[in-house]
């Protein structure tokens, strides 16, 4: 795309001032709208349907987990992106399974809340690093219920998987290659590439967009 339509949505107007005063020295970002609540969020998304709606959790009327799980349900070709002050388990893995594409950090740097921006607007997904630990501690105990709202559904894991392919499966959507995941697992290539493939068999899938699109059916990740 072109340009990427940001919508913001946080109660404080010093965050949402600072969030415009960023974008707008970007070339090829515009943000089109602001919300002060969850509820306007969604209604500003009705109206303007915008790339990627960059959502505050803490919020009233409707919080951002509310909001991003809403957006999703509705409006599929929207992109949400949760900027919190909060890193808590609880928060991220509820985030996650509402359908959030990217958790940041509002203590994020310049240069990675841009590169989570243009990650998600592209269709892909960002967790930073922190997010990242504790989404991968989860596969990893086989726990993709932690403290999430019980009007929540979650589905049984149908494909029974190890632990080391749900360390896998955690590392692989996070774009890494065999030789990175070999590395962060002190394994060797030859090692990655055989887990990779067995998890892809396992699941039944022949691409990345598959193997994603069938975690999010099951509630992986």
């Amino acid at each position: 795309m072109d340009v990427i339509n940001v919508v913001l949505a946080d109660d404080h107007v010093l965050v949402r001032d600072g969030i415009k005063a960023l974008l707008e020295d970007q070339s090829g970002v515009v943000v089109i709208d602001e919300a002060s609540n969850g509820k306007e969020a969604i209604d500003i998304v009705d109206k303007n349907r915008p790339h990627v709606l960059i959502v505050d959790i803490r919020m009233p009327e409707m919080n951002g987990i509310e909001v991003v799980g809403e957006v999703k349900k509705h409006y599929h070709d929207v992109k949400t992106l949760v900027l919190s002050m909060h890193d808590s388990e609880e928060y991220v893995i509820q985030a996650i399974q509402a359908g959030a594409d990217g958790y940041l950090l509002k203590g994020a740097s310049k240069e990675e809340f841009l590169k989570a921006l243009n990650k998600v607007a592209s269709g892909g997904k960002y967790f930073t690093g922190d997010v990242s630990a504790i989404i991968m501690n989860n596969f990893v105990n086989g726990n993709t219920s932690t403290a999430v709202d019980a009007k929540v559904e979650v589905k049984e894991d149908p494909f029974k998987l190890t632990k080391r392919e749900k360390q896998i499966l955690a590392l692989v959507l996070q774009l890494k290659n065999n030789k990175d995941i070999a590395e962060e697992l002190k394994i060797s290539k030859r090692t990655a590439e055989v887990h990779r493939f067995n998890l892809m068999k396992k699941m039944d899938v022949k691409n990345l967009m598959e193997l994603s699109n069938k975690a999010k059916e099951f509630q992986l990740i």
